[in-house]
Parts: structure tokens; sequence; C-alpha cells
């Protein structure tokens, strides 16, 4: 019986010629990803240890994302826990305010993860890397802890979904309308504890933010990860952000999938989640008539160069309507650094919207745009639950960029078609 992608590099980090799906497994792991939130806890738990070295100081990075810089009292003390463990132990990958961005674009950009590796991160869209062919998912931060001390961790081989992508997006749709739409096709929990396994000859005509996209919302169909082959793209890529040795594995013509799914890439609309499921999906068209409060434009799934790039491109010469607050945050100092350089911060401003310095903020109900009792948001963000970005009666619409920008000027959800005539 053939494997899967996922179950080849498993194979491999495990020391097996072959493994299958449900078997349990000890891997050795590539990266070991903790941020403000999940890292203390994982410290805590490192602190019970009677050797409490971590187990390659190269392996091992810790991004200060979710409340930087700190927003009150308990953000400034979690981050002084993670910041001394950093310090004693020596890590090299250690991320604070000046040099930080959102762990999930500031990894694949600073180049810690390639090509087959295994990696395991204490938040839940650490499946993001599997755009890099890689094998990443999340874990708790007990689990974190352990992989920091020995370098492994312990999975259950998962079974998998089999998506083959064909043609060619159109205009103003991008891969956060292809996961959005996977989602409401599957449901939430659709593909829980399974790969999903992106292939065809659509993913050519797919970019890297594109896949990044749609691997980092794999968790929200119960996905234990997403992964793409590696193909010209994500070697170019990978050769202009990483050193790093990388291995290409590819799924054997006999491997077995759960379920088999096509999708033609060019009959896809821009497609909106509404509340209170990622799952709860309708394409533009099919919308109605829906007043916002807020935009978001950002977070580690679209806040990526070319997001803000879509997003500026509509809003250019444009106001934000007078009842909508629009806050932008560039997921990474690089990101902003160049949205900087081509003109899209001062497009933002001249705009009405607000730029932010990268950080995971609103998406979580952390700070940077927490909603008020009934208050509606469009975002680019990943979830979309009852209390998600603030009161546990306001509303959350996630969109892709262009959508989101073309309803910050309208005032309602709309279609870029609909701003650009």
């Amino acid at each position: 019986m053939g494997m899967t992608m996922t179950q080849k590099i498993l194979a491999q980090a495990a020391g097996l010629p072959e493994v299958h799906a449900g078997q349990l497994i000890e891997a050795n792991l590539d990266l070991v990803l903790g941020n403000d939130i999940t890292s203390p806890v994982a410290i805590g738990e490192m602190d019970h240890l009677k050797d409490d070295r971590v187990f390659d100081k190269d392996k091992i990075a810790l991004v200060m994302d979710h409340f930087i810089p700190n927003k009150d009292i308990k953000s400034a003390e979690h981050c002084k826990c993670v910041r001394e463990f950093a310090i004693r132990h020596e890590i090299s990958h250690y991320y604070d305010v000046g040099k930080m961005g959102i762990e999930h674009a500031l990894l694949p950009e600073q180049g810690l993860v390639t090509a087959g590796d295994v990696v395991i991160g204490a938040d839940s869209h650490t499946c993001t890397y599997g755009a890099l062919g890689a094998f990443s998912t999340g874990v708790g931060s007990t689990d974190m802890a352990a992989g920091m001390a020995s370098g492994k961790a312990w999975f259950k081989v998962p079974s998998a979904l089999r998506f083959n992508l064909t043609g060619k997006l159109p205009k103003y749709v991008s891969g956060k309308d292809v996961i959005l739409h996977i989602i409401g096709m599957i449901g939430v929990d659709g593909a829980r504890y399974k790969s999903m396994e992106f292939v065809g000859d659509g993913v050519a005509n797919l970019s890297m933010d594109d896949r990044f996209t749609i691997c980092n919302m794999a968790i929200e169909a119960g996905g234990k990860n997403g992964i793409f082959p590696v193909d010209d793209k994500t070697l170019a890529y990978i050769g202009e952000h990483s050193g790093k040795p990388y291995q290409v594995y590819e799924a054997d013509p006999d491997a077995v999938y759960d379920e088999e799914y096509t999708i033609d890439l060019s009959l896809l609309r821009p497609t909106v989640s509404f509340p209170h499921l990622p799952s709860n999906t309708k394409t533009i068209d099919k919308v109605g008539d829906i007043r916002i409060d807020q935009s978001v434009i950002g977070s580690c799934t679209n806040g990526r160069l070319s997001d803000l790039r879509a997003a500026a491109a509509i809003m250019k010469g444009r106001k934000v309507a007078d009842h909508v607050r629009c806050i932008v945050i560039p997921a990474t100092q690089q990101i902003y650094l160049d949205a900087l350089r081509e003109g899209l911060i001062e497009t933002f401003i001249e705009s009405g919207a607000v730029v932010s310095t990268p950080t995971c903020g609103p998406c979580l109900g952390g700070y940077m745009g927490i909603l008020a009792s009934k208050e509606r948001c469009i975002s680019t963000t990943n979830r979309n639950f009852v209390g998600r970005m603030g009161a546990v009666d306001s509303e959350i619409y996630l969109a892709s960029p262009a959508v989101a920008a073309a309803s910050a000027l309208t005032g309602k959800i709309s279609s870029p078609e609909e701003v650009e005539g």
C-alpha cells in the first residue's frame, strides 16, 4: 500500500520504512514553535523537569506576536518569562519588538521551515507551513515543552483527503476564497485529524501566498495538516528565503485517500464566511445587504505583501466609509517595510485606514480592534466563533483582502467589482 506525502515525511522522521494511517509513532522534530501566549505554559512545564535543557537551541523558535507590543501587565509578564527563557538557553530564533512578526508569516520568511521538515507549534495555525511541502501541525503547550526538551513528538499517523485543483482563479478570487469554499463544502469537521493534500494542474496557478493561506486554514476544517507538492514555485521560494537542506517527498501513485474532491478554480467566486462558523459560507452574489462597522486586513492568514497589494489596489484614490474603522496589519516588519517602499501604506492612510505594527491583535480578541456589542466586522482572519473578536453578540464575517477592502469603502459587504465598476 502506497503512502501520502505526509505519511512519507513522518516515516522518514520516525526512522521507519513505511507507516500507515492510525499508527502511533515517535518522530524527530526539525522545529518547535511557541508564542507569547503558549510558551509561558510550556516553560512552566519544563521547570518541572530535572534537566530543563533544550534539545537544540537552533531548532526552537519563540515569536512574541499575539499581544506585542504589550497591551497590559499580564502580557508584559508573559513576554518577560519567554524573553528570560530565550536568554537563559541562548535560543537562536527569538523574535521580539522590532524584529518580530506574526509567527506563521515570519518563520517561512526567515527560512526556518523548508520542504520535508517536521514542525510542531503551540498554535493551531502551525499547519501553514505545509505550503512548503513540510509536515507542520499545532500542539498543546505540554507537547511543546516535551518537544523543546527531547526534540521528539508522538503522532498518530493521519489518513488523508485529496483535493484535485484544476484551472485558474478568476480576477478578485484568491487562496482565501479557495479554502473558504472547501470548508463550506466539507464542514468544520470534514477533515478531522486528516491530512488535506492539494494536488492537480491548478496548483501551478496558485501563488505561494495562496498556498500559505489555504494550508493556514486547514485546521478550520478539522485537518491535522494541509500540504502542497513541491514544485518550481516552492523551490524558488525556498531558494530565496532559506539556506537549510530540504527533502522533497511525493505521494505514491497508489496512496490511499479517504475521499477525493475535484475543484475547478475558474468557477470559484469571492466567498464570505458568515457567523459563527468558517463553514457558513456564501458567494458574494448571495450575501445581501450587510452593513459593517469594521474591516480588518491582516493576520497570519492574509497579512502578506500580496494581500496588502490586493487591498491597496482597490482602496487607492478612494475613501473608507465614514462609519467604518479599517485596520491594516502587515504580518511582519519586512512586509511592513516593503509595503512602505511600494507606497501601499500611504494609500491606506490616505484612504482613511489605520496601519498597525505586526501583531495578531484583533484576530483572537487581543487588542487593536475589539468589537463592541452588536458590531459587525469583515475580516481576513481565520475564525469567526462567538466572541472571537470581542463582545459575544458581535459578528465576524471572514473574507479575502479584496472583499474586505471593498467593504471598507462601501460600508457593507461588497464585491471588488462593485467598487471598481
